[in-house]
């Protein structure tokens, strides 16, 4: 039995909640996996898992074993890690999962410099809305927006973005110019950005005098994807509250005005996740240090 490919195959099990899963992250067979475990279960003299056809148990034994297999996983990383030390040692396939508008318009403009840093780096971006499953999706990490709230994974900062109000010239001469967010709630058209897992819509924000202000009138057009979000404030369907950086050829251009300028938002944060219980491989500690270095100013551009 190779006991370092065990304590792989195990922790990812643990990780996945599933034989099949754990199969798929790791490219193996399921028969594989099963065979391995069974192996590690008779090597320790110990039962780790208690299977059934819905579900995976882990025992006390097992929880013990996990925790334990992550410990030496980890300070295996670690040694790897202190000697490799120069970008072209450093290889690997990385799974990053992101937004469709932050990743057009922050993350891949950036990724030319990451890549002449670490050419042997492989990645695959995974870009969608919706919250990805990071173990279930075989992904290493993610770049979300908003309030972090899932205690399960590890969430470091990387940057806000601030947010505008904004409309095209052609709505704002036919609906006219709203003097405060109060007047949203007669006769404009709002396009509102619906949550891609839940499907309601976020409500529009404003901030002055440390007073924040919310506005939750019905809208008139909702979309659960960033991109198409955007096109519709072009295309002069009704008014929008986004980032500043899916916005700023439109705003550059004149092909949206910004409006209600003096109760702006606060700025929205964006983290790098990772999985709380997942050690740390080299390719993925360089990146998210190269994201803490570049994205903040990328984000507020």
């Amino acid at each position: 039995m190779d006991r370092f490919l065990a304590l792989k195959v195990f922790t990812r099990v643990v990780e996945a909640n599933s034989f099949t899963r754990a199969a798929d992250s790791l490219n193996m067979p399921n028969a594989t996996i099963s065979k391995t475990i069974q192996q590690l279960e008779s090597h320790l003299g110990a039962r780790l898992l208690q299977r059934t056809t819905r579900r995976i148990t882990v025992t006390p034994e097992g929880q013990e074993y996990y925790e334990k297999a992550l410990s030496v996983l980890r300070d295996l990383d670690e040694i790897d890690a202190s000697f490799k030390t120069a970008p072209a040692t450093i290889k690997g396939h990385l799974r990053i999962a992101i937004g469709g508008s932050t990743a057009r318009d922050v993350l891949v403009p950036l990724l030319a410099d990451f890549m002449s840093r670490y050419p042997d780096i492989r990645l695959d971006l995974a870009v969608a809305d919706r919250p990805a499953d990071l173990i279930g999706g075989n992904l290493d990490c993610a770049i979300r927006g908003g309030p972090m709230d899932d205690s399960t994974l590890i969430a470091r900062k990387i940057g806000a973005s601030p947010l505008i109000t904004c409309a095209t010239p052609g709505y704002l001469k036919r609906y006219g110019v709203p003097a405060s967010p109060d007047e949203l709630k007669n006769g404009h058209r709002l396009v509102s950005y619906l949550s891609p897992a839940s499907g309601r819509a976020f409500p529009f924000r404003f901030l002055r005098n440390g007073v924040v202000t919310e506005i939750k009138t019905e809208h008139h057009l909702g979309i659960n994807e960033s991109n198409a979000h955007i096109a519709a404030a072009e295309a002069g369907l009704g008014i929008v509250q986004t980032f500043t950086y899916s916005l700023r050829h439109a705003l550059a251009s004149g092909t949206l005005v910004e409006i209600l300028s003096p109760w702006r938002p606060a700025p929205y944060p964006f983290h790098v996740v990772y999985a709380h219980n997942r050690h740390l491989p080299s390719r993925l500690r360089v990146f998210i240090e190269w994201l803490s270095d570049v994205f903040p100013a990328a984000l507020k551009e």
